[in-house]
């Protein structure tokens, strides 16, 4: 099967139909080229993920939301060329902000060597060469060159998150962790060398719950 009669099946499903919807309610603008790779990446996350166990969440439809308009919506906050997501799973936000910033170079940092071979075989398959994925925990990833922005999501506390990637930011570089619920709490108890720019509250159509994003800078 060609990978035109591939896009064209996928973008006819019943779970796919929703997704012009969703970008409309999110606001969200992309190309006709970048909705049908992230449409694909949906359905390799779902193949993949009867074998791999690479997410919980198990049905394409509510991939949609939870997982490619969840990352997407940070899209506008993303300031710089280099990022590196931490803890990506199967590259979430990273494959999917990467689609639709071209221009960007993202690292996809993960210790779990099956969601970096998902990861690198997405980029395979859908031909993404902004991406470089790594296997490796990130506090013993030393990166040649440091990052414009520091991306997390659901990835640990805030003060842990800031501790174990200290290392990784520019002098310029900012954190960007996605969190649920305000983080009252762990605000409260962010590092000495760090301070809150910050923090935004998500508007992700199709997911239950609050969302938000945390914006942190280092102190220097």
């Amino acid at each position: 099967m060609t990978s035109t009669n591939t896009a064209t099946n996928i973008a006819a499903s019943s779970w796919a139909k929703k997704w012009p919807s969703l970008l409309q309610q999110a606001n969200i603008s992309i190309t006709d080229k970048q909705s049908e790779q992230l449409l694909t990446l949906v359905s390799l996350l779902d193949k993949w993920n009867r074998a791999y166990n690479l997410t919980s969440v198990r049905v394409p439809e509510q991939m949609l939301s939870k997982h490619l308009i969840d990352s997407l919506v940070i899209r506008p906050h993303l300031q710089g060329k280099r990022f590196i997501d931490v803890g990506t799973g199967p590259g979430l936000p990273g494959l999917p902000l990467a689609i639709v910033e071209p221009d960007k170079e993202f690292v996809l940092l993960d210790s779990l060597g099956k969601r970096i071979r998902f990861i690198r075989q997405v980029c395979h398959e859908l031909k993404i060469t902004n991406v470089t994925a790594v296997q490796a925990r990130v506090e013993d990833y030393q990166p040649e060159q440091q990052f414009d922005g520091v991306i997390s999501r659901a990835f640990a506390s805030l003060s842990d998150m800031l501790s174990w990637c200290a290392h990784l930011p520019a002098a310029h570089g900012k954190f960007l962790a996605l969190k649920g619920v305000h983080p009252t709490d762990e605000l409260a108890e962010l590092p000495d060398f760090t301070e809150l720019e910050s923090v935004h509250k998500l508007q992700v159509p199709g997911v239950e719950g609050e969302r938000h994003l945390v914006i942190i800078t280092t102190r220097g």
